[in-house]
């Protein structure tokens, strides 16, 4: 049911953003998939932890939930249409996805604990682990370009949003 409305709807988009996002009629975006057996199993075993991790966010508050579920959806594109679609069709994990990809945005809580995750991570990466200076200032430019990118993102707030505000229906031959 999603499938064909979701294509259609962002097929529909006049956004130059949308332009060759999405095959014609499918929801399945346009990217090549990988051929190589070993790549797609190990996109398609980052897909699902990336998935259990965003699950997981939900309910904890140290795990943000649209940063993994979109690194999700990017492996699963590439490896599996069929987990993809699973995905995207999915009552709860699915809008997230779409929102991202129309432009509404990125919740606050999970735009927040995606900055916080990424300073936490690299912070203790850069003093603990990593022995060389170089790579360490490399660890907080990155930081910094990502978090300057999520802050730059529309923000979306489920709570406030009506969740039957994108049409879903099918069209009739």
């Amino acid at each position: 049911m999603w499938k064909k409305a979701i294509g259609d709807h962002l097929a529909s988009q006049t956004d130059a953003r949308y332009t060759g996002l999405c095959l014609s009629n499918t929801g399945i975006p346009a990217l090549k998939a990988v051929k190589r057996p070993i790549f797609r199993y190990l996109l398609i075993s980052i897909g699902w932890l990336s998935v259990v991790l965003g699950v997981l966010g939900i309910f904890l508050p140290v795990l943000p939930t649209t940063p993994f579920l979109l690194l999700a959806a990017a492996c699963f594109v590439r490896s599996s249409p069929r987990f993809y679609q699973w995905l995207v069709d999915h009552p709860k994990l699915g809008k997230y996805i779409i929102y991202y990809l129309e432009g509404r945005g990125i919740p606050t809580r999970a735009k927040w604990m995606a900055i916080a995750m990424i300073w936490t991570t690299i912070s203790l990466s850069a003093l603990l682990v990593v022995p060389i200076f170089w790579v360490k200032v490399l660890l907080f430019v990155i930081a910094i370009c990502v978090s300057i990118y999520l802050l730059m993102q529309p923000t979306w707030e489920p709570d406030t949003e009506p969740s039957d505000d994108i049409e879903l229906t099918e069209e009739k031959p």
